[in-house]
C-alpha cells in the first residue's frame, strides 16, 4: 500500500512540475486564450442578437416597416403644442 500511495504521490508532483516548465506554462497560456477568445466569440454573437431583437421591437413601434402611402393619400401628423388656427 506504501509503493501505490508513494507512485500516486510521484504522479501528482510530476504533473504539477511539468505544468511549470516554460511548455506547460505555454500550453496553459494557449489554452486560456482560447477559452477568452470561445467566451468573446460569445459575447459578439449575444450583443447581435440583442440587437437584431431591440431593432425589430423599434421599427415595429415606429412602424417603419409599414408600407408606402400612395401619392395624394399622404396626412402628415399634426404638430404638437400647435394651435387650431396653425393647422
Amino acid at each position: 500500500m506504501g509503493i501505490t500511495i508513494g507512485a500516486l504521490v510521484v504522479r501528482k508532483l510530476s504533473r504539477a512540475a511539468e505544468k511549470l516548465t516554460p511548455q506547460g506554462v505555454a500550453g496553459a497560456l494557449v489554452e486560456g486564450l482560447r477559452d477568452l477568445a470561445d467566451a468573446i466569440g460569445e459575447f459578439g454573437a449575444d450583443v447581435r442578437a440583442a440587437a437584431a431583437e431591440r431593432e425589430q421591437e423599434l421599427r415595429a413601434g415606429t412602424e417603419l416597416d409599414a408600407p408606402l402611402p400612395t401619392r395624394g393619400h399622404v396626412e402628415l401628423p399634426a404638430r404638437r403644442g400647435a394651435h387650431a388656427a396653425d393647422r
